[in-house]
């Protein structure tokens, strides 16, 4: 009964390229026609019951368990045939829409966020060790979407024309007093703060990450001028000159967001200036991928642009600018993969196998949502007056000059 139903959802489902499927009794399924052309093989016998229930959770789980074996291993061809025809399927399955229902409905009780679930949250994921993150990470540890303004860029390039974008937008001064929400390994702060004299304040609830970030702060003589703490967002007091906020907007819960920008709002000073950088979706609001959901971000959501600014309008706030960066993550996450497959062997001896299938999984899936899906990046510029940042966009695209600000206030 599963292998029919199986193969009658493939063939609604698959509009583009082609799929070669081996069921684990030996039978041979073709759907499609054209590129790409991937042949898959199936080892449990259970997976097709899963995969109809489930697409999402039972793709990645097998791939992860080695029950689905993709001829040369290309799993990047998989994921982006899936992922070409998720974004132009037909409405679900009947089959399929109770579960989609409920995740839907259940999606404010699993993205409630308190201080204490979201620290656990956050271990989940950003406590891992250490040296896993070194392994394909930008040598300034930069865990987010990199900005390729130019062609052939290195990813350490690009990583730094990030930060230099976002300090641009922030228009800091020296001596500007600077909250960074969701400081990371410090890498924000700490330029922040050597290139453009800011006084910093890096909050994190990563005890790894703050670790280090300490640690780079007092190996670059910055302990006077930018300061990391382990302290929820909604425990600091300001005010601030400017707030930035870079790869954590994700993980704050649909439930917490106008809490997240009324805290914003009251942390920063009349003619402050705030930058949040986070992934959005230019489709309508969904729910979280459960799979994305169960091993790599618990409690994570990536928002429709509707539901953001709404809650900046709840409270108060001016957006000043709002730029959309398409396929810079898709870029980013191209290298990452690269180099976390160099190094791959590193990896399993940190974990195993199977973590390693887990993450490569991960940042493809990732990548070819992306290239593929309605996923991108928002930056979101806020205020409390509408002329707290310049008329036009003209300052943001002039030369710039790293260093030049902080060389100014010596």
């Amino acid at each position: 009964m599963w292998d029919r139903s199986l193969e009658l959802f493939l063939g609604r489902f698959l509009c583009e390229g082609s799929l070669c499927l081996t069921l684990a009794s030996g039978r041979v399924i073709r759907i499609g026609q054209g590129a790409p052309q991937i042949a898959v093989r199936l080892t449990d016998p259970a997976l097709p019951r899963r995969l109809c229930l489930s697409p999402e959770m039972a793709l990645g789980e097998a791939y992860m368990d080695g029950t689905l074996l993709i001829e040369g291993d290309d799993l990047s061809g998989l994921l982006d045939l899936v992922t070409r025809n998720a974004a132009r399927a037909p409405d679900l399955p009947l089959w399929q829409r109770p579960l989609s229902w409920l995740r839907r409905r259940a999606r404010g009780l699993r993205q409630f966020n308190p201080a204490s679930r979201s620290r656990a949250n956050v271990a989940h994921h950003y406590d891992l060790s250490g040296a896993l993150y070194e392994l394909f990470l930008d040598a300034d540890r930069q865990y987010s979407c990199a900005y390729f303004r130019e062609p052939g860029m290195t990813l350490d390039e690009a990583q730094a024309a990030k930060k230099a974008h976002i300090a641009t937008k922030l228009l800091i001064e020296p001596g500007m007093r600077v909250l960074d929400i969701g400081c990371g390994w410090g890498g924000m702060g700490i330029t922040l703060a050597r290139d453009y004299g800011a006084k910093v304040l890096g909050v994190t609830l990563s005890e790894e990450q703050l670790k280090l970030a300490q640690a780079r702060a007092r190996q670059a003589g910055l302990e006077d001028r930018v300061e990391f703490r382990l302290m929820d967002y909604r425990r600091v007091e300001g005010p601030f000159d400017r707030i930035v906020s870079v790869g954590m907007f994700e993980h704050v819960g649909l439930p917490h967001y106008t809490g997240y920008f009324g805290k914003v709002r009251d942390l920063l000073a009349d003619d402050g200036v705030a930058l949040i950088h986070t992934i959005g979706r230019t489709s309508v609001p969904t729910y979280t991928s459960p799979w994305i959901e169960k091993y790599i971000f618990p409690g994570g959501y990536v928002p429709s642009l509707s539901e953001v600014v709404t809650a900046t309008e709840t409270e108060g706030l001016v957006e000043a600018d709002i730029e959309i960066w398409r396929l810079h993550y898709a870029e980013t996450l191209r290298h990452w993969h690269d180099r976390f497959v160099a190094r791959q062997n590193e990896a399993r001896a940190l974990y195993d196998e199977r973590f390693c299938r887990m993450w490569r999984f991960y940042l493809l899936a990732s990548e070819m949502t992306f290239r593929n899906g309605p996923q991108v990046v928002f930056q979101l510029q806020l205020a409390k007056r509408k002329e707290a940042v310049p008329l036009t966009r003209d300052y943001l695209y002039h030369a710039h000059e790293p260093g030049r600000l902080a060389h100014a206030a010596e």
